[in-house]
């Protein structure tokens, strides 16, 4: 059997409404080069029974008697997979048709270790959508670590030995796609998004992202500050909501530092950052801070 080039990963649980768009997302790709694993994670609604309804040779089907968790599934998939590149897709969230085709030849035109897409975000509940705020170059992204998670987890496509290298850590539920690109930054791996929507990410109540809690928190917070102690920035300078002549010392000296450590941040992440510290809803004051944002994040980019 001719080893497939894409293995395209996707862990299921209790996902009956959703299960089949996802599917059947990744069976319409124009590029067909690819394995397609499906892990049902013990699920107690009719999960499993839409799964196994679906007849492609180029699909394979796992099904768990227990649930094991998120990471657990994910690892498992990571494990089993035979293609050269991997990319996951999330059992609730729509491919693209052209997805996997473009995604795979922006990934290796700009030589990336792993790469995630601009996307659609759905709410579910009301039916709105809109485009989400990615930043697509290395620089970018390694920057935005040190206040988000800047790759889309269920967009993202990369070299298979990334992935088997450096697998989800248990015990980081909620927060496991941050705290893996934490430890891929600091392993030296090379990142981008896709500038185009190639997924549509649906966010709904039973969504194990949407769970926010202090662990979750915590975990954010520890990632984040190791992350920055790496760079060799003081954690007293992390990103955090400050009244205006603080926020313009200890933020101004942050984006320096950060600029400095990681060169080639542009204006737009240095602005995203910067904005961290300041508060929201500010008013007939607005444009000012719009304006000491930009300020800000234009010194950085030019002197840091």
């Amino acid at each position: 059997m001719t080893k497939p080039v894409v293995s395209v990963l996707m862990p299921a649980f209790n996902v009956e409404a959703y299960i089949a768009a996802a599917i059947e997302s990744i069976l319409n790709q124009t590029f067909v080069n690819f394995e397609f694993i499906v892990l049902d994670d013990g699920s107690s609604d009719g999960t499993a029974e839409i799964i196994d309804s679906y007849v492609d040779t180029r699909m394979k089907k796992v099904f768990l008697p227990k649930n094991k968790g998120l990471v657990s599934a994910r690892n498992a998939l990571v494990e089993m997979a035979q293609g050269e590149y991997i990319a996951f897709l999330d059992s609730d969230d729509i491919a693209e048709p052209k997805r996997l085709e473009l995604q795979l030849q922006y990934l290796q035109s700009h030589c990336l270790d792993l790469c995630g897409t601009d996307h659609w975000v759905l709410h579910q509940a009301t039916g709105k959508i809109k485009r989400s705020k990615q930043r697509h170059s290395d620089a970018d992204i390694r920057a935005m670590i040190s206040v988000c998670s800047p790759l889309c987890n269920p967009s993202v496509m990369g070299r298979a030995e990334v992935f088997k290298k450096t697998p989800y850590l248990p015990g980081n539920d909620g927060a496991e796609d941050y705290v893996m690109w934490v430890n891929l930054a600091l392993d030296g791996c090379k990142f981008g998004n896709v500038p185009q929507n190639l997924i549509t990410y649906r966010v709904h109540a039973h969504q194990i992202s949407q769970v926010q809690n202090s662990k979750v928190n915590t975990i954010f917070d520890e990632r984040r500050a190791m992350y920055l102690n790496t760079l060799g920035i003081d954690r007293c300078l992390i990103p955090r909501r400050l009244h205006w002549l603080e926020r313009l010392k200890i933020g101004g000296q942050f984006l320096m530092e950060l600029n400095q450590k990681i060169p080639g941040i542009s204006v737009a992440a240095n602005y995203q950052i910067y904005s961290r510290y300041q508060f929201r809803g500010n008013g007939i004051f607005t444009p000012l801070t719009r304006l000491e944002r930009l300020m800000m994040a234009a010194i950085a980019s030019i002197f840091g």
